[in-house]
């Protein structure tokens, strides 16, 4: 046979496996009290039906430095996300910058970024986090510092542990399915 076919064949199958995919996205469940015993579900061919979704909370879990040494620190910061929608949700990505006050309370220390955003109309392998519902995930990032010799408060702040911290960030969000809901902004600041 022509192995033209089989790709042909190969790519309809896959085209109607993606158009499935697109498409059960586009409805979703709803129940409130007055349609606690129904269904409603939004249609492409009808308007779609936005659901309100809760903010999330998150807390600084922990800050804390793990290993100091004349050329570098390791500090591990680890965050708690608490979803109190009665729907999954999806976090996306979490952006967070870390100061360490006693040295300076508007120069960054350092920064980091947990999950990834999906670019494109579908992304494989994409690192998002999938929070249940009122359930609640710790997402942690260890940070690598170098000792530059330029920034000796720092480093004795940080030799002794009396490091003050603070943290601000930002964290986006939306519901269970990236192609249904929009996409929704956590900012945050905390201080220990």
């Amino acid at each position: 046979m022509n192995s033209k076919i089989f790709v042909f064949v190969a790519v309809v199958a896959l085209a109607a496996a993606l158009g499935m995919i697109l498409l059960s996205g586009a409805s979703s469940i709803i129940n409130s009290p007055e349609n606690t015993n129904q269904e409603i579900k939004s249609d492409i061919s009808q308007e779609p039906i936005s659901a309100q979704i809760q903010s999330l909370n998150v807390e600084l879990n922990d800050i804390s430095i793990k290993e100091v040494t004349p050329r570098g620190a390791t500090i591990e910061i680890s965050f708690k996300i608490n979803n109190p929608n009665s729907n999954s949700v999806i976090v996306q990505v979490m952006d967070y910058q870390l100061f360490e006050t006693g040295y300076s309370n508007v120069e960054q220390i350092s920064g980091g970024q947990i999950g990834s955003r999906p670019e494109g109309m579908v992304e494989f392998g994409s690192d998002y986090y999938v929070l249940l519902a009122e359930n609640s995930i710790i997402l942690k990032d260890k940070i690598q510092l170098k000792n530059t010799g330029n920034t000796p408060k720092l480093w004795s702040d940080l030799e002794s542990d009396t490091a003050k911290w603070r943290v601000t960030g930002t964290i986006f969000y939306n519901l269970s399915s990236i192609t249904s809901g929009q996409e929704n902004t956590l900012h945050f600041e905390f201080e220990k």
